[in-house]
């Protein structure tokens, strides 16, 4: 069976204009790429837990953020790697030059013996549809898509 993330694509109007919270991996591997690399908050989840309150835990644990509200779910996608995420839309707001995200341990440099800890999460920004199309991984752009259509639906 294909691993499963659950995970909050977050938003907010500001001057009658919708922002996306996105988020940027952590670690090296991830350091030197932008477009394509973002993410909404998410992580993975085992069949002993409901996919919501995942969601939620996961974005408390990369942000630091607690988001309640009127969680939207939207039709879960399928990464390149096979993973399924299951997201929700939620209106909210937090503070992106604020977050503070749990962190991995990892052999680095590799065949070094050295682990480092890296945080899941480096940064996050909001970002306007256009701009969050560009950021997001390919696999999570039809979630941008879906919310676009709600937004302007609503």
């Amino acid at each position: 069976m294909a691993k499963q993330s659950a995970g909050l694509l977050v938003y907010r109007i500001k001057d009658n204009e919708p922002e996306l919270f996105l988020v940027h991996p952590g670690g090296p591997f991830w350091a030197k790429k932008d477009e394509g690399a973002w993410s909404i908050p998410k992580g993975e989840f085992g069949e002993e837990e409901e996919a919501l309150p995942a969601a939620k835990r996961e974005f408390r644990e990369e942000t630091g953020f607690s988001i309640e509200g009127d969680f939207q779910r939207l039709t879960p996608v399928r990464q390149a790697g096979g993973k399924i995420v299951h997201a929700w839309a939620v209106e909210g707001d937090a503070d992106a030059s604020a977050i503070h995200s749990n962190t991995f341990s990892m052999e680095w440099p590799p065949k070094s013996g050295k682990q480092q800890q890296f945080p899941e999460v480096d940064r996050a920004g909001w970002f306007k549809f256009p701009e969050a199309g560009k950021k997001i991984l390919k696999g999570q752009a039809p979630l941008l898509e879906e919310l676009e259509k709600i937004i302007e639906s609503s």
